[in-house]
Order: C-alpha cells, then structure tokens, then sequence
C-alpha cells in the first residue's frame, strides 16, 4: 500500500507550482486526475527543447520540463470554458477528496468552480487554490510568476555576488517560489484532509508565491527583523557562519580552475579545519577562536584562508577534511550529480516504461518511507491518455455518454 491510497485528487493546475504539489501526493500514493485543455493541455508540455525521443530517435510532443512535474498521473482532457465541461468537472468533484486549481482569482466562480459551488456539492473536499499573491491583498488580481516573485520577495536581493566585488542581483537557478509554494501548498492539504477525516469538515487553502517567498527567507528575514538591518548579496558566503563559503583551490590538471565548498558549523570544525590545513594557530587566535569572532572579522581571516586553500588540490582537500570530519564538498555538474554514487545508491533517478519512448530515466521523489513507499508505476501521461478510463471508473460512465462528449469536442 501507498500511504494516501483511496485519496482521490482532482488537478485543474498547471506549470509548475500547482502540478508540483499534485506529484507529491500522487507520489505518496493519491490518484491524481490531471484534467487538461483539450488538443493543448498543460502549458509546459511545449515548453521545450528538450523534448523526449521516441524510439526512433525523433522528438516527441512531451517536453523534458512537463515530464519532470506529472509523474503518477493520470490525464483527462475537458474544455472548462463549456457548460459541459464545467458541469463534468462538478460531477467528478463529487468523488474527489481535493481540488487544486491555479486559476486567476475569479476565475474558478465564473466557471461555477469555485470553493463554494464545489463544497455545496460535496462539504468535505479540500479545496487548494494556487495564486501569485492569495486571494486577499491589494495585489490579489495580479498575475504572479516565480522570476517576479524572486525579486518581490526579497531572495534576488540577497542571492549573487557582492556589489564591491562586481555583483547584482541574480534569481536561484530553478524557481524556488513555485517549488516551494508546491511543497507548503501539499503540507496544508495533508493537515486538512486530517482535519477533514475527524470532522467530515473540508476547507479552502489559500497558497500564494509570495507568501511562501517571505516564509523562505529563513533566517535572513529573522536577521532583519530582530536588527533592523538590511542583509545584502553574500555572493557563495553565509551571513552568519564563517568559514562557510565557496574557495579556489590549486588548479585541475588540466590547468583550469578549480573549487571546493568549506561548510565549517561550528568551533570545533573550525580547530579541525586549522589542523588539517596546518595553521592550528588560527584557531587559537582570539579574533577567530568563536563563529561570532569569526564573522566579525571576516574580512582578516578570508583572504588568509584563500592563500591556504590555494595550496592544495581539490581531491586533496576533500580527502583531508572529510577524513576530518570537517563539512566540506565539491561543486558538481548535473552529469557529475546524476553519477554521484549517493545519489544512485539513494535511487533518485528512477526508470518507467513511457508509451512514446519506452525506458525513460526521470528523478524520483525524495520521500523515503519505511512502511509505505512511493509511487513509482505511471509516467507522465500523454494528453487525455486517461479520459475514457476515468470516466468509465470514477463515474460509471457508458460508451455512448463519452462519444457523445467528444463528438461535441467537450473532451
């Protein structure tokens, strides 16, 4: 068993912020009916290239973005903008236990989907709407995306290079703010279908980009709201910690330069680190015997580290510090990465059986439970591949009653 088998998860959502959190719950085990545009489905399904090789070699119409957000799956295709594709969707709410939709705000009402059409009809559904900015707020009817709401909310202000050393501002390689968004908006469902177990009692989620921004600023948001003062761009450097930041090493052997992560957390990393470096007496030095010390006078002790981790080679490094105990690490590529041996022996990259493409490799979730594993038996679907099965198993629905819906181009 899965552990949320006999969770049935209607998803009216698409990109990245809505589907990411649908895949966590098909992962653990949901039933995740992906309902898509007709003839176009999820936006992303063309966000490419890449796009997936069939086995000829040719590319498909399934991009590497929207396989990467839809596994354990299953799609429906239903026009939302006709009355009968509204009034599907209403019935198939009827034997679902969550709604997820990322619709503008208005939207979902002026489909007669909204929360209060879809409780009227069935009181204990937990309802998840995804918005750049909630449903409340002199922002509410703007469209929000995940590269505006980096900024807005403050993480490209203090993510790049420092301004004296040639930085500005620079948003985080993938969009956090809807990955992010996608994991709290998954927590919130989980804690209401609890309550919505005990009480028969379903409710109305209200997720937005910006709101889970500001709750991942972390401790830098607490930084600023107990000094007052406004952190800058640390470029690969900590706020609060040091040595904890990115140092070139002696170059490769092929001349080129070459780097290494030092990650010290404590005091006592610290004296280690002195040790294997040879310098024990940093570590007695009263200006960098404390993290706060350190911190202090970072600008003494970084350009001394800089000479010494320039002396020794990158593998030399890591092979000391780790012998050590001291935090350390190398900064891989995706190659590099996808070949770690803690990533294959953790069984993060997984093989399914694609309809298109035969063996296709993709990431798997991250969830390691010991009673209940994940999902790992549908890829991501081909547009509407669903339509009939659902219809015949969810709603009981007869040949002539889906031809007829598809003769009308409903699905």
């Amino acid at each position: 068993m899965n552990a949320l088998d006999g969770i049935r998860v209607l998803d009216l959502s698409r990109v990245l912020a809505g589907p990411w959190c649908t895949q966590t719950l098909a992962d653990l085990g949901a039933d995740v009916i992906k309902i898509e545009r007709p003839g176009t489905g999820d936006d992303t399904r063309t966000w490419g290239p890449p796009f997936l090789k069939d086995g000829e070699g040719r590319d498909t119409a399934e991009a590497a973005y929207y396989l990467g957000t839809n596994r354990n799956k299953r799609s429906l295709t239903c026009d939302i903008a006709r009355p009968e594709g509204q009034a599907l969707v209403r019935e198939l709410a009827r034997h679902c236990h969550v709604f997820v939709e990322n619709f503008k705000v208005g939207d979902m009402a002026r489909y007669g989907l909204d929360y209060a059409s879809i409780r009227a009809i069935n009181p204990a559904i937990v309802y998840c709407s995804v918005t750049g900015f909630g449903q409340t707020g002199p922002y509410r009817e703007r469209a929000g995306y995940d590269y505006a709401v980096q900024g807005m909310g403050g993480l490209m202000s203090i993510t790049g290079e420092r301004d004296d050393l040639g930085g500005g501002p620079q948003k985080v390689g993938v969009a956090v703010a809807d990955l992010f968004t996608g994991m709290y908006s998954s927590v919130g469902i989980l804690a209401a279908l609890r309550h919505a177990e005990r009480t028969g009692e379903g409710q109305h989620l209200d997720m937005a980009l910006l709101d889970a921004q500001v709750a991942m600023l972390a401790n830098l948001g607490a930084n600023y709201l107990v000094s007052g003062k406004v952190p800058g761009r640390a470029g690969n450097a900590h706020q609060n910690i040091v040595p904890y930041q990115v140092f070139e090493v002696a170059p490769a052997a092929d001349g080129s330069k070459d780097h290494v992560i030092l990650a010290v957390g404590n005091d006592g990393q610290f004296a280690k680190f002195c040790q294997v470096a040879g310098r024990p007496e940093l570590a007695a030095d009263p200006r960098f015997t404390r993290n706060q010390d350190r911190v202090r006078n970072r600008g003494e002790l970084v350009p001394l580290l800089e000479t010494i981790l320039k002396s020794r080679g990158k593998a030399d490094w890591l092979a000391a510090l780790e012998a050590a105990k001291v935090p350390c690490g190398a900064i891989n590529n995706l190659a590099e990465v996808f070949a770690d041996p803690q990533v294959r022996a953790r069984g993060m990259v997984h093989q399914w059986q694609h309809p298109l493409a035969g063996p296709m490799n993709l990431v798997a979730s991250p969830i390691k439970l010991g009673g209940t594993p994940v999902r790992t038996d549908l890829p991501p679907p081909l547009l509407g591949q669903h339509t009939e099965e659902v219809l015949r198993e969810v709603l009981g629905w007869d040949d002539a009653r889906i031809a007829s819906l598809r003769a009308q181009e409903v699905i």
